[in-house]
């Protein structure tokens, strides 16, 4: 049975870890300071962190070895004792309380090449954590909408840039569904299922106008 001391990785294997980089930068983004977010390989499990974000709470970089739970873990897992994810609670070095959860990463053949671990430093004081997450200066604003379905969202997308663009006296009659059309592509709507048909309605044209417009852009 192979163990996690020679587990050997695909170029496969190594691109879907490599893929989940961005992921754990990106977290680390999201959830703030208080989080350390960590990328496993159990290709070298002696130096299995290949990403992490806010060490410090754990004395952790790029090189230090996999965890004794992780280990356990695993074994768990492949003997089918143990779910692929788990939340508990442990502590770091100092004896400080963190609130961890451990999730496994699938590759080639459904086997497990590595972990990403969130850990919470639950004694981050209350005033940094608000400000992080709930004051303007820390927080970038943008008009996200949470649709049920794809048609809502086109909708939406059709008539803000309609509106945008009949207001702007700059842009001649002639152009202007044309230029409705380029911001609709610029914001990836032709990307949405049905998408053509529906911009055509919405704007009172033809389906085969909205192709021209497209293939111009």
């Amino acid at each position: 049975m192979e163990t996690a001391a020679n587990t050997t990785l695909t170029a496969t294997d190594r691109c879907i870890l490599e893929s989940y980089i961005p992921v754990v930068k990106g977290l680390s983004e999201y959830l703030g300071s208080g989080y350390e977010v960590v990328l496993h390989s159990l290709e070298k499990p002696d130096e299995s962190v290949i990403c992490i974000m806010n060490g410090h709470y754990t004395g952790r970089e790029v090189g230090s070895p996999v965890t004794d739970f992780a280990l356990e873990m695993l074994e768990r897992i492949k003997t089918n004792e143990g779910a692929p994810y788990m939340t508990y609670m442990t502590q770091n070095k100092n004896g400080e309380p963190i609130r961890s959860t451990t999730i496994a990463i699938y590759g080639e053949n459904h086997r497990i090449i590595g972990f990403v671990c969130i850990n919470f430093y639950m004694n981050i004081p209350l005033f940094t954590f608000i400000q992080e997450n709930y004051t303007s200066e820390h927080i970038n604003f943008f008009t996200e909408t949470f649709a049920e379905n794809s048609r809502e969202i086109i909708e939406k997308q059709v008539v803000k840039i309609r509106d945008e663009v009949l207001a702007d006296k700059a842009i001649s009659s002639n152009n202007k569904n044309k230029e409705i059309i380029s911001r609709l592509s610029s914001c990836g709507i032709f990307n949405l299922k049905d998408a053509v048909i529906l911009v055509a309605e919405l704007l009172g044209i033809s389906k085969n106008t909205v192709y021209l417009h497209l293939r111009h852009i």
